[in-house]
């Protein structure tokens, strides 16, 4: 119903709004933490949303000084949530295809959900709200522009 793919980061920038001809392009930034690329199938729905919140903010990826690994909540370090509907792509002879993705309007409701859940999570997270974590995303159904600064291409895909 749904797939997403877990990178590390150092450091990540997301251009959310592309520069016009009156003003400049948007961004969104984080520090040391988490890159949560998100695309939602047909068939998904608002169900799903708690069940992926807490397995993607509760997987244990993120290394410590000691070697141990935590989940970005433990760490505590910041998220940033990309729409990326090429994750629900099918290969057809040389031709990527996207029938299996979910309609633009329900995934974009379903995206928004996902986002204020993971807020909300965050937020109640005394570590987290301590240490000045924060949460950013991306604009569903734009193409956006994406830098990133890792330790290493740590990362994961979780089906769901």
């Amino acid at each position: 119903m749904a797939r997403a793919v877990l990178q590390q980061c150092l450091y990540a920038r997301l251009q959310v709004k592309p520069p016009e001809s009156d003003c400049e392009a948007e961004w969104v930034e984080i520090q040391r933490g988490l890159i949560i690329y998100v695309c939602f199938f047909k068939g998904a729905n608002e169900e799903i949303i708690p069940k992926m919140v807490n397995t993607l903010l509760n997987v244990k990826l993120s290394e410590t000084e000691d070697g141990k690994y935590v989940s970005v909540v433990d760490l505590p370090g910041s998220i940033l949530i990309i729409p990326q509907a090429t994750l629900g792509g099918k290969l057809k002879g040389r031709n990527m295809q996207y029938h299996s993705n979910i309609e633009k309007e329900i995934g974009m409701e379903l995206y928004s959900q996902f986002v204020t859940l993971c807020e909300k999570e965050l937020a109640a997270n005394a570590r987290c709200a301590e240490a000045g974590v924060v949460l950013r995303h991306g604009t569903y159904g734009n193409r956006q522009v994406l830098k990133v600064d890792t330790n290493g291409p740590f990362t994961h895909m979780i089906e769901f």
